[in-house]
């Protein structure tokens, strides 16, 4: 397989990375000789210096035998132009960045008129992430799949004894939850029951929504939860205006605090409900002037990951339900879990995900990139034709790095061991070390014939070697 990026920033690079990964044969385009030359130092693959609006570019690089055009330039038109040429030159799928707000409304159009397959605005995919947190009355960072039938949390264990010290297998009084995945001074482990625990690790736990608020609850020190009524966000850029616009839906007061006021009179336009501060958010004394502790949660949404990562922490010291920063560069993938905030929404992880989904295809019902992009997190459906459809977990020699975690068959979640057996149309959420992604692809895709009559489906527990 085949796959050409189109500009080589934050969001080229990570997804060069990943796509290097699922053993594609990747050529990365773009037109800075530095970036060109960081990436032929970094990446095995083909780089070229080169503007690919020029079209000999793309003709000479023989664009039709090429599956995946990915365009994540800074010039939403250029991306554009770029996958539609491509696409007319004989690729075979193309996936434009575009983040200017003004082509919101008009996407499906776009994608429509020109021949793009997917487009993709990673702002407007941050906002949705970081205010679907922002709603859930945990304070801890979790997420759903399944409907929200199975829900994550991400726990940093400090020094608790309940955990510190002791193995998986050997920890009580957590809910029926499991633990799925570790963070460790910034390296992501997938565990087994042996695996021991030590101080600081962040863990991350799967099971019940209901067992999650529980602990939640049990291990946050809050008493109650919050229901969230308001929100400060600092910074009126992209992102910032995409969560104005989503919060306000949900009836939620917003406040955001921009510095050029220039983009100030534009916001007040653009989102008439917000309240507009023209100010600088980090100044401390704004944020106090401003009552920020009034707030329910705080969001931290410049463009500077360092200004929204000190602010978040000023943020959370003055007692603030929930405090967020965006970032979108991995320099501070292995200090992010020694911060006192609540959640830490990488740009470049989440269109990641979403663009990595879409090239997989309909296999993946989602996916996310947690513990700074080591860990895939997916749900997938399996299938009757499927090789693993009807073969118990443990004779499916699943690689070191993969963890099935949830189950769910008919609405029921199921926490599955090894003699559990895989039916066709059950929903499985598994974890995968991102290197081994590609085995895990292989696995659960692979299709074979029937060996059995179609009335064994429903003998439940049967194990046919296919």
């Amino acid at each position: 397989m085949k796959a050409l990026v189109v500009g080589a920033g934050k969001l080229g690079y990570r997804l060069a990375a990943s796509l290097i990964d699922e053993d594609y044969e990747v050529t990365v385009v773009d037109n800075n000789e530095d970036v060109i030359e960081y990436i032929s130092n970094s990446l095995d693959v083909l780089s070229i210096c080169a503007n690919a609006l020029d079209f000999g570019v793309l003709e000479e690089l023989d664009i039709s035998l090429f599956d995946y055009v990915i365009a994540t330039t800074t010039n939403d038109e250029a991306n554009v132009i770029v996958c539609t040429i491509s696409k007319k030159l004989g690729a075979k799928y193309a996936i434009a960045r575009v983040r200017d707000p003004e082509y919101r409304k008009h996407l499906d159009f776009i994608s429509e008129e020109l021949e793009i397959d997917k487009i993709i605005n990673p702002d407007n995919a941050t906002a949705r992430s970081i205010v679907k947190y922002l709603m859930k009355r945990y304070q801890l960072y979790s997420d759903e799949f399944a409907g929200g039938k199975v829900s994550l949390v991400e726990f940093n264990i400090g020094n608790d004894p309940n955990f510190i010290g002791k193995r998986i297998m050997d920890i009580e009084n957590i809910n029926d939850l499991l633990i799925s995945a570790i963070s460790r001074s910034g390296d992501a482990i997938i565990p087994n029951g042996s695996t021991v625990l030590e101080e600081n690790d962040v863990i991350i736990l799967a099971g019940k929504s209901e067992n999650i608020e529980i602990f939640d609850k049990e291990h946050t020190g809050v008493n109650k939860t919050k229901a969230l009524r308001s929100t400060m966000i600092l910074g009126g850029g992209k992102t910032g205006l995409y969560l104005a616009m989503l919060l306000l839906k949900e009836n939620i007061r917003v406040t955001i605090v921009e510095i050029n006021r220039e983009r100030c009179l534009e916001l007040k336009e653009m989102v008439p409900g917000a309240e507009i501060i023209n100010g600088d958010g980090t100044d401390i004394a704004i944020l106090e002037e401003e009552m920020v502790h009034t707030y329910d949660a705080f969001v931290a949404a410049t463009g500077i990951d360092e200004a929204n990562l000190l602010m978040s922490l000023v943020a959370k010291q003055t007692g603030i339900y929930k405090s967020v920063a965006k970032i979108s560069r991995t320099n501070y993938d292995k200090i992010l879990d020694k911060l006192d905030i609540d959640a830490v929404f990488n740009t470049a992880y989440i269109t990641a995900a979403e663009m990595l989904k879409e090239i997989r295809g309909k296999s993946s019902l989602s996916l996310h990139l947690l513990l700074n992009g080591q860990v895939e997190c997916l749900e997938l459906i399996i299938r009757a034709r499927q090789l693993v459809c009807g073969k118990a977990l443990e004779n499916l020699n699943l690689p070191e790095g993969i963890l099935i975690i949830a189950v769910i068959r008919k609405n029921e979640m199921l926490v599955p061991n090894g003699k559990t057996v895989l039916e066709a149309g059950d929903r499985i959420i598994l974890f995968a070390m991102h290197q081994v992604a590609p085995k895990m692809q292989k696995i659960f895709s692979s299709e074979g014939k029937f060996k059995y009559a179609l009335n064994s489906f429903k003998n439940r527990g049967r194990v046919d070697e296919l």
